[in-house]
C-alpha cells in the first residue's frame, strides 16, 4: 500500500513538472521509482518509467498534431533510425550492471540539464519539408541524429525529449515548436521501443506502471494550471528546473560512486 502510494505521489511530481514546463519531468521518474517508491532493481525501475514515458508523450503528441505543429516526414525518419538505436540501447542496458547503469544515468541527468541551458531563441525555417529535393541534404542527418538519441534514450530507459529537441534542430533547421511537436513522435516510439524490450525481460512492474500514470494524470492538470498562472515566468521556471535536474543527476552520480 506505501509503495502504491509513493508511485502515486511520483506521478503526480513527474505530470505536474510536465505540464509546468513542457518536458522533461520524465527523466526523474527513474530516480523516483528507486530512491522513492523503493524499486529494488534499476532495471525494473527504468522498464516500468519507459512504459509511463510513452504513455506521457503520446498524450501530448495528440495536442500538438492538432495544432499543426508535427513535421510528419521529418518526425517519422527522425523516430525510424531512433527506433533501431533504441532497440540496441535497451539491450545493451539490460545487460550492463544495474547500480553502473544508475550513475550513469545520473551523469546523463547533468548534461540534460544543461541542454536545458541551451539556447533555443533561434527563429528556424518554418518552411523546412522533407522531400525528394530536399531529402539528399535532411536524410543523412536525420537518420545520424535519430540512431545515436534513440541509443541514448533505449540505453538509460528515457523519453530523451530533451536530447531529440536540439538533435532534430540541428538535423533539419525547423523552429523550435516544430521541434517541440515532432519529438513527441520520437519519444513515444523510444519509450514504446525500450518498454517492449524491457517487458520480454519481465523487467516490468504494471501495478507501478498503473498507479505513476494515475498520478501523472493527476498531477498533468495542475501542472497545466500552474503554466497558464506563471506564464511570465516561463523562462525563470525552466531554469529552476534545470538546476535541480542537475541537482538530482549528482546525487544519483554521488549514490552510486559511493556504493549506497
Amino acid at each position: 500500500m506505501l509503495q502504491d502510494l509513493l508511485a502515486t505521489a511520483s506521478g503526480v511530481l513527474v505530470g505536474f513538472v510536465l505540464g509546468l514546463v513542457g518536458g522533461g519531468g520524465s527523466v526523474l521518474a527513474v530516480p523516483l521509482l528507486v530512491y522513492v517508491v523503493g524499486v529494488p532493481s534499476p532495471h525494473v525501475a527504468i522498464g516500468t518509467s519507459a512504459v509511463t514515458v510513452a504513455v506521457s508523450a503520446l498524450a501530448n503528441l495528440i495536442g500538438h498534431a492538432r495544432s499543426g505543429h508535427v513535421k510528419w516526414p521529418c518526425a517519422l525518419v527522425f523516430a525510424t533510425a531512433g527506433v533501431v538505436g533504441a532497440a540496441v540501447g535497451s539491450t545493451l542496458g539490460k545487460q550492463f550492471d544495474g547500480q553502473k547503469l544508475l550513475t550513469l544515468f545520473g551523469a546523463l541527468m547533468i548534461a540534460i540539464a544543461a541542454f536545458m541551458f541551451w539556447n533555443r531563441n533561434t527563429e528556424g525555417d518554418i518552411s523546412v519539408r522533407l522531400t525528394s529535393g530536399s531529402a539528399p541534404k535532411l536524410m543523412p542527418w536525420l537518420l545520424a541524429y535519430g540512431s545515436g538519441v534513440g541509443v541514448l534514450a533505449g540505453f538509460f530507459g528515457i523519453g530523451g525529449g530533451f536530447l531529440i529537441v536540439p538533435a532534430i534542430m540541428a538535423a533539419t533547421g525547423m523552429p523550435l515548436i516544430f521541434a517541440i511537436g515532432s519529438s513527441l513522435v520520437s519519444v513515444f516510439a523510444f519509450g514504446l521501443t525500450t518498454a517492449g524490450n524491457y517487458a520480454v525481460s519481465g523487467l516490468i512492474d504494471w501495478e507501478l506502471v498503473a498507479f505513476f500514470i494515475g498520478g501523472g494524470i493527476v498531477g498533468g492538470i495542475f501542472g497545466q494550471f500552474a503554466a497558464r498562472a506563471l506564464a511570465s515566468k516561463k523562462q525563470l521556471l525552466a531554469t529552476m528546473f534545470a538546476m535541480f535536474v542537475a541537482g538530482v543527476g549528482a546525487y544519483v552520480v554521488w549514490r552510486g560512486l559511493s556504493g549506497t
